[in-house]
């Protein structure tokens, strides 16, 4: 329990906090048992899941991926509590923490999981009426999120001298150092003009990317044999974490090499991991991705652009939309259709196409390549392009593998990475929200005193902390299990699902707390809204991520 001579009167912690949460868990592991159990007998039939059975009963289906996710949420906050307990670092704060978190999503188990603004995942939804809760959840429950622990919260944030850190976050010395060297970095380099470069739709200087292939942020997780550091993917979540913070659009700009990297360490030849590796960790080339198209969205089977082969090389023709960072960059890894007759992912190819990097105010110069800027509401500092294909040539030796008709295989094997990069990202951008909400309620005074007095206000700013913490655990628990050679898409999505929702209720807070000045475009948090909004579709919308979510449950 509190160590360095904290009583259990000097807060409103719990007693017997840790032992509590313990006999908690089982419970919640049991309504979820019962829940997936219930719902597989729903969409059974002849012995398999059925797709439009798991269509009828979506809703239910979705449900079920929250439910887990909250499940596995408690079980790492729970492995959190414990692990930093046994290094004596489990004080007042973290006990505040578990006891909230805990608290409040048992409650939101038992009278419902918001889903989104106007959905809410009920276990009626699942035909499950558990029994009574057990007394450890009943207490949690009733006394666990109190309007007098989140207060006291925010009085122990306030002493971090207004900057709202919180907790200890149970890494290791090497991530801890990895940290707090991109902490210095985004809020040096990054942070003090990313609302600028937002409000003037710019893209991310040359400068900063240089910078950061200086750091070796392409090259984090590609092996050191061709030229990356070989660090984990939890060292990629802390980076990622810690430049979204400063800018979402900065701690994007490894997503992309992330991406092409796994493509081509899990999918490429030889020759071209010897070849496309090395000029991806050291930035010598910037990558995208060059995937959805106009009427597919998240539909990837039914891709439409085509390539075909033209003596030893390929020819592709069609159409990609959202295509991010299109402009700069000097290779995009493209999927089209290869294979005559096909109509679904059978059908197709992953290429590594080489492009000439264009301007701002020229993005495409090549022949047979065109496009155009889409305008959009925040994450802009890479811009997002239309990209049209007409007879573009392509290298008979950039088909992916060497072999056709393996491209929608071959981008399978890069999800768990990408999500758990986009979980880091959000949680960057919670913390930004919870950052500027913060300082805005202690600067701002109303009434005679400052807006972080009122218990509304503080309340926020506590369970803001409180689910950034859940949200973190969660995507370095999934970090852990990649970097384990364990399957972890289950953990991924889930950490991407909560991940998103808690950046945009962040974020909406945030801009809540500031009041009519957050609806003014001068105020950083009005550019936070507008870039948490997109996680909640990029990598997977939420809907399509607790399909996936669903269906792998169910397997």
């Amino acid at each position: 329990m509190p160590h360095d001579g904290q009583t259990m009167t000097q807060t409103p912690l719990l007693a017997d906090l840790l032992s509590l949460t313990a006999a908690a868990l089982p419970e919640v592991e049991a309504i979820f048992v019962d829940a997936r159990e219930t719902l597989r007998s729903m969409v059974t039939i002849a012995g398999k899941v059925s797709a439009p059975a798991l269509e009828e009963h979506q809703f239910a289906a979705h449900a079920l991926a929250w439910l887990a996710t909250y499940t596995e949420s408690l079980r790492q906050l729970q492995a959190w509590a414990v692990r930093i307990d046994a290094e004596s670092k489990f004080g007042e704060m973290e006990a505040l923490i578990l006891q909230i978190g805990f608290g409040e999503y048992l409650s939101q188990i038992h009278g419902g999981i918001p889903m989104s603004q106007g959905e809410i995942a009920r276990l009626q939804d699942l035909r499950v009426t558990p029994g009574q809760p057990g007394a450890a959840a009943v207490t949690l429950m009733a006394q666990g999120n109190t309007a007098a622990a989140r207060s006291r919260m925010v009085e122990l944030m306030r002493e971090n001298h207004g900057r709202a850190t919180f907790g200890a976050t149970g890494l290791d010395d090497e991530l801890e150092m990895i940290r707090d060297q991109f902490r210095r970095f985004a809020d040096e380099q990054v942070a003090p003009h990313a609302h600028g470069w937002h409000l003037k739709d710019e893209l991310i200087p040359m400068e900063i990317i240089d910078q950061l292939a200086e750091m070796g942020v392409f090259g984090l997780t590609i092996p050191e044999d061709f030229g990356g550091l070989g660090l984990s993917k939890a060292s990629m979540v802390v980076v990622s974490e810690e430049l979204s913070r400063g800018y979402i659009g900065v701690g994007s700009l490894a997503t992309r090499t992330e991406i092409a990297a796994e493509l081509i360490l899990c999918g490429g030849t030889p020759a071209q991991k010897a070849h496309w590796l090395p000029k991806l960790a050291s930035g010598e080339i910037l990558p995208t991705a060059v995937f959805t198209e106009p009427n597919t969205g998240s539909d990837l089977g039914s891709l439409r652009t085509r390539a075909r082969r033209d003596g030893e090389d390929w020819t592709v023709s069609g159409n990609k939309t959202w295509i991010t960072h299109a402009a700069r960059t000097h290779v995009m890894t493209v999927l089209a259709r290869t294979i005559e007759g096909t109509t679904d992912y059978r059908g197709l190819s992953m290429f590594l196409a080489e492009k000439t990097p264009g301007t701002d105010e020229t993005p495409f110069v090549d022949p047979g390549l065109s496009g155009g800027e889409i305008e959009v509401l925040g994450y802009r500092g890479m811009k997002e392009y239309t990209v049209n294909f007409d007879d573009f040539r392509v290298k008979g030796e950039n088909l992916l593998g060497g072999v056709e008709g393996q491209g929608f295989k071959q981008l399978m094997q890069t999800f768990e990475s990408a999500r758990i990069q986009t979980g880091a990202r959000a949680i960057g951008v919670a913390q930004a929200a919870l950052d500027v909400a913060m300082k805005y309620a202690e600067d701002r005074k109303q009434f005679g005193k400052p807006l972080i007095a009122f218990p509304r206000i503080s309340g926020k700013l506590a369970m803001m902390a409180v689910e950034i913490m859940i949200a973190r655990q969660l995507t370095y628990f999934s970090a852990w299990q990649k970097d384990n050679d364990k399957r972890c898409d289950l953990e991924a999505g889930m950490a991407k699902l909560l991940g998103a929702r808690v950046a945009w209720s962040c974020a909406d807070n945030g801009l809540q707390v500031h009041g009519g000045n957050g609806f003014a475009l001068e105020y950083q948090i009005s550019r936070i809204l507008c870039d948490a909004r997109i996680l909640n579709i990029f990598e997977g919308a939420a809907e399509i991520q607790a399909q996936v979510i669903a269906r792998r449950l169910l397997d």
